[in-house]
């Protein structure tokens, strides 16, 4: 700390070593800014305040119907790019700031001033802008002012039914572009169901239940000729007049066959404890079974047509009553009409179980053709909805703004000047000319140090010190330095006087102005 302190005091004694320097910076600085300040032009404000209302009574009554932006952004972005150079260049023609310029040079000078000057900001969160313009002239900064408000509100208003008709077209142009693929979507699926119409592709069941249905209806209609069957040999028993001699497959019986049958089987179960299918006996014995059961087949089928030989010669007979008669061919039609019902099951049976195999991808297919045509019907749908609520919206824009501008305070000039402000910066400028005189004589002894003791020679030559020879004051000199100081105060006061004597002229020529 005490190095600290002793290098500020060598430094101050080494820069008032070099005060009239600084006393003369100070003075020049002091003279040039004030003038500076004073030969300034009076600068006079004009202003206007905007109110942007945004808010319409058709908004929450077409809400949802039409396609309404966001005004109040769409206001803001304006405000900000408002002062752009074709505006600023069409300001200074309303203006008639360009009737003095002799060059494009000075046209360009004229174009950045404004733009510099020029502020709009927002005031609040209530859609209010201020417009401000600085000018020499009042008259000047109030048409500038005014002109600025004149474009503001046609920009505001202009450009809605440009940008309607831009997205009018563009809507048009996509509904066109997607109708062409809604068209070859659609015959593209129509054709591939008419390719594979038999897999029934529009059925809410799946291939699996479809087949599982057909396999239902085969059984059942097997079952119900079985049961015709059964109906005919009950009238062919009456008719003969003896049980057994006509039945069903499932009444007649061949005892000699049956029990050969049956000791077979039970000689089957016994090998199949001991051995497996692919035993030779094992077979042996499931051969001479299936022999034995088709043997059995054709010796029923045989006694069948016997007995229906028989039924015939009895029906012909006038013995038989004519109910039975017409019972039995009753009967015999039925049993024929269901075989072809079992034909035509048994068929499509077949042919499901052809195309089970194929069937997932042809489903698969399906779902893509579908869902690529689902995804283009939803966006055609959607822009013709748009172009709809485009068209409400045109109507809406014809019927009412949707924002208005109502100017809240017309453009006026300040009655007073506002710039520069001179009882401000007159102390600023006493204080930067001192700053600027102490910073000078710190400067010279930078550039020019002195040596004011003993340590600080030998510190920075190096070279080992003899000795020190101290020199006395006389009275001279302390007159002489006291009347150094008498005229530095002089010098320092006089320079602070002054602008106090400017400060108070400012003072009053702004009384007067008021």
């Amino acid at each position: 700390m005490d190095e600290v302190v002793r290098h500020i005091r060598l430094v101050l004694r080494g820069m008032w070593l070099h005060r009239w320097l600084g006393v003369a910076v100070a003075w020049v600085v002091g003279v040039v800014a004030g003038t500076a300040i004073f030969i300034t032009p009076d600068k006079y404000e004009a202003s206007a305040r905007i109110y942007v209302d945004t808010d319409s009574v058709l908004k929450p009554l077409l809400s949802g119907l039409v396609v309404q932006g966001n005004t109040e952004q769409k206001i803001a972005i304006l405000s900000r790019t408002l002062i752009s150079r074709p505006n600023v260049e069409k300001l200074i023609r309303m203006a008639d700031l360009d009737l003095g310029l002799k060059s494009v040079k000075d046209k360009e000078s004229l174009i950045d001033h404004v733009i510099d000057t020029l502020k709009i900001k927002s005031v609040g969160r209530d859609n209010l802008y201020l417009i401000e313009y600085l000018d020499a002239v009042p008259e000047t900064a109030r048409k500038v002012v005014s002109s600025l408000t004149t474009i503001f509100v046609e920009s505001g208003l202009g450009g809605n039914q440009s940008d309607s008709d831009s997205a009018r077209k563009f809507i048009d142009d996509q509904i066109k572009v997607y109708q062409q693929k809604l068209e070859v979507a659609e015959s593209l699926l129509k054709k591939f169901r008419l390719e594979h119409i038999d897999a029934q592709l529009d059925s809410e069941k799946d291939g699996g239940g479809r087949l599982n249905d057909l396999s239902n209806q085969l059984s059942q209609a097997r079952l119900e000729l079985r049961e015709a069957e059964n109906a005919r040999s009950s009238l062919r028993q009456q008719i003969l007049g003896v049980d057994g001699a006509g039945g069903s497959s499932g009444i007649i019986s061949v005892p000699e066959i049956d029990s050969r049958i049956d000791a077979m089987k039970q000689n089957l179960d016994v090998l199949l404890q001991k051995f497996t299918e692919d035993y030779p006996d094992v077979r042996g014995a499931r051969r001479v079974i299936k022999d034995l059961e088709e043997q059995k087949k054709r010796e029923i089928e045989s006694r069948r047509k016997q007995a229906a030989s028989n039924v015939s010669s009895l029906t012909n007979s006038d013995s038989v009553s004519p109910q039975l008669k017409a019972a039995l061919v009753t009967a015999e039609s039925q049993i024929a009409s269901l075989r072809a019902r079992v034909a035509e099951y048994e068929a499509r049976y077949a042919r499901a179980i052809g195309n089970v195999k194929r069937l997932p991808e042809v489903e698969a297919e399906y779902a893509q053709l579908n869902r690529d045509y689902g995804i283009i019907k939803k966006n055609y749908d959607e822009l013709v909805q748009r172009r709809e609520s485009a068209s409400i919206s045109e109507g809406m824009s014809s019927v009412s703004s949707v924002a208005e501008f109502r100017l809240i305070d017309p453009p006026r000039v300040s009655p007073k000047p506002v710039a520069p402000n001179r009882m401000a910066l007159l102390p600023l400028a006493l204080l930067a000319s001192l700053a600027a005189g102490v910073f000078a004589c710190f400067v010279a002894n930078q550039v020019r140090p002195t040596f004011s003791d003993a340590r600080t020679l030998r510190e920075l030559t190096g070279l080992p010190l003899l000795g020190a020879v101290s020199r006395f004051g006389t009275l001279t000199d302390k007159l002489r330095e006291r009347k150094d100081r008498v005229m530095l105060l002089g010098g320092i006061g006089s320079l602070a006087a002054v602008y106090v004597v400017a400060i108070l002229v400012s003072f009053i020529m702004i009384s007067q102005a008021t």
